[in-house]
């Protein structure tokens, strides 16, 4: 299986070679023979990087410690769910899981275009295996994940103690498809600019998939938090590192690029801004792998062998020097038709999105990679921590909270004065009616909760202006058809899936700003050394240290735990048990925290230290506010986007009819 999987691996290769020359010449010359040849490509390609992807997941199933990196990533005692996992869990899987992915889309895209856009689809799918061809030749000629090991030894050394988390058997998946995905909507994107076809037809094409996209990439972020809070211990979700703001500046850019693309479809403007916006975002997917794969930066996300750096950057060198000369070299061809009617309109709040949103990405991105630029010029690195970015982004991520209000009630073209009093009016009075109901509840006695105040203050304006949307729509609709409310409400979401699905995306959003706000503004922190049946008391908990038990779960694996007893106002309810796991051949504990999670707050518990001697165990308690609130945002984008990516009979209709006009774009070549 070893063998099959290395032998596919070349074919792979091979093939995407073939599969971009083919596609190129049967482009420029006009062959169909061409065309043909190189036709079924993409299936090979799937096929074979299937066949080796099959190939690393039996030896991991099957305990085949002659593969390297089996070895370092198993052992005989890993659940399977973790040995399936494990296929990720290093550089060399995780490239070719990266591929695997990457050559599942190109087929997606070759079946659903095999009979239509026959001349954007060819250069797409050229676009699309010259990135695999990147990745297979490191596959096949650096980091050979079927690397042998000469005498294989008995047993593996076993998969990180952080990852064997359900959190990270979903994070990275999920944030693959996402980076991955829009490798899609970046092809057509330059092919367009090959082939000249620059209307709106490449975005056209790729919407879904650039919905799709963001979706994994946003879900993957957020399971990513998740993680961090459950399995780190440290009592957060976001420590602005440098691999958590590699997958958050990709997100953000696709997220300006959803919203004025919309710009160009209805106002045939901003042309040069869409194609850069999509541009810009696979580079910045590349600049993450090159983050994590490079060694330059330390992180916890990073991969212990991260030596592939150089090659990362080269790559996306290429990628930006090819990008930017070609939208220079088809500048003419990307003037706009139309422009901004005026300061006051829907247009000009978009665009003052995007540069908010990007704004976000600069700031991140400098932060990033300023450790990096210290060291090379001045010799000492320099970290750059959550002050710089909060004291940054806070303010600018009010105003882009602020936008998201405004869009969807200002007018286009141009708002006038009783437009805006008409649209705002109801919004503006119920957040002030908020800020007065909020203000003697809600403690300023520093920037963090000045700031937290005022995020809750646009939250109530965001809401009751998507609220007031979704009211005059559903009345509109009730007069038109005499139907029921919650008919007329439905019919409105389903008839109007983009825009409304949308809506409820920013709902979602508006509820991870508040989460955001009250657990970083209104958290409390505490740690106390305990003997057995000693109590302490940390605001409205009793919290009692009741034992502490230890566990041999398997001969790789003991546990520490700290039984406590949980009381709220007198009334016991709950026994948090947060422990340390201590896995064979680790020299440190992982801690295991727990945590009660309620609307209000999260108790969260960690085990500390404990003295087995005596039985005594340090505690750290953490009482985070409203984290509950975010992770419910986070579904309720998740049902948005489901519903903006659902199919519509009308538009796929329009679809056809477009498609049955296209001529034959190939002609046999001229003898």
């Amino acid at each position: 299986m070893n063998e099959l999987g290395e032998f596919a691996l070349m074919v792979a290769l091979a093939t995407a070679l073939y599969g971009v020359v083919g596609y190129v010449m049967a482009f420029r010359n006009n062959r169909v023979d061409l065309y043909m040849s190189a036709d079924k490509t993409p299936l090979i390609v799937w096929t074979c990087v299937a066949v080796a992807s099959g190939s690393l997941w039996y030896a991991f199933l099957t305990n085949d410690f002659s593969v390297e990196y089996v070895w370092a990533y198993s052992n005989r005692e890993l659940d399977i769910f973790y040995k399936f996992s494990s296929f990720w869990g290093g550089q060399k899987g995780s490239l070719l899981f990266w591929t695997l992915i990457l050559s599942t889309y190109m087929m997606v895209v070759y079946i659903q275009n095999r009979r239509q856009n026959v001349r954007l689809v060819p250069v797409a799918l050229a676009v699309m295996m010259v990135i695999a061809i990147f990745f297979l030749g490191l596959l096949n000629f650096s980091t050979n994940p079927f690397e042998r090991i000469p005498l294989p030894p008995e047993d593996g050394r076993g998969l990180n103690p952080l990852l064997q988390n359900y959190w990270m058997v979903i994070h990275p998946p999920t944030l693959y498809l996402g980076y991955v995905g829009f490798t899609v909507p970046f092809a057509f994107a330059t092919a367009a600019l090959l082939t000249k076809n620059l209307d709106d037809g490449w975005i056209r094409m790729t919407r879904k998939w650039t919905l799709v996209s963001w979706f994994f990439l946003c879900m993957g972020n957020l399971f990513g938090a998740q993680w961090a809070y459950v399995e780190l211990g440290w009592g957060g979700y976001w420590a602005w590192d440098p691999v958590e703001n590699a997958a958050f500046m990709p997100l953000l850019i696709a997220t300006a690029f959803l919203h004025s693309v919309m710009i160009q479809e209805k106002k045939d403007m901003m042309k040069v801004w869409n194609m850069s916006l999509i541009l810009l975002t696979f580079v910045m997917t590349i600049f993450g792998t090159f983050i994590t794969r490079s060694g330059l930066i330390q992180s916890v996300h990073t991969f212990d062998e991260a030596t592939l750096g150089y090659y990362f950057l080269a790559f996306l060198g290429v990628i930006i020097v090819f990008s930017t000369a070609l939208i220079l070299k088809r500048l003419p061809l990307l003037k706009s038709k139309n422009e901004l009617d005026s300061f006051l309109s829907r247009e000009s709040s978009f665009l003052f999105n995007n540069l908010v949103l990007l704004g976000i990405t600069f700031a991140t991105f400098w932060g990033t990679i300023f450790p990096i630029i210290s060291e090379a010029f001045r010799g000492v690195k320099i970290t750059v921590g959550p002050p710089f970015y909060n004291q940054v982004n806070v303010p600018i991520g009010l105003i882009l909270l602020a936008l998201i209000g405004i869009g969807p009630v200002i007018a286009w073209r141009k708002a006038t004065w009783s437009n805006l009093k008409k649209n705002f009016a109801k919004p503006v009075m119920i957040a002030l009616a908020g800020a007065a109901v909020l203000f003697p509840f809600v403690p300023l006695t520093d920037k963090a909760e000045i700031y937290s105040y005022i995020t809750f203050v646009l939250c109530i304006f965001v809401m009751a202006s998507i609220i007031t949307e979704f009211i005059k729509g559903s009345v509109a609709r009730h007069a038109a058809h005499e139907e029921t409310y919650p008919a007329a409400l439905s019919q409105l979401v389903w008839k109007n899936k983009r825009r409304y699905g949308g809506y409820i995306v920013h709902i979602g959003v508006v509820l991870l700003f508040a989460g955001i706000a009250g657990s970083q503004a209104y958290d409390t922190e505490f740690q106390k050394h305990l003997q057995v049946g000693e109590t302490f008391k940390l605001r409205n908990y009793d919290i009692t240290y009741e034992r502490l038990m230890v566990k041999e779960q398997t001969s790789v694996k003991t546990r520490v735990i700290a039984q406590l007893g949980i009381s709220e106002n007198g009334r016991r309810v709950w026994t948090g048990n947060p422990e340390k796991e201590f896995y064979k051949g680790q020299k440190q504990p992982v801690s295991e925290v727990d945590l009660r999670s309620t609307w209000k707050e999260d108790l969260y518990l960690i085990l500390a230290d404990f003295n087995p001697d005596n039985s005594s165990a340090t505690i750290k308690v953490h009482i985070n506010p409203m984290v509950s609130w975010m992770w419910t945002g986070a579904w309720i984008i998740a049902f948005g986007t489901s519903i903006c990516m659902w199919p519509d009979r009308l538009e796929s209709r329009r679809r056809l009819e477009r498609l049955k006009r296209q001529e034959a774009i190939f002609v046999p070549a001229q003898e």
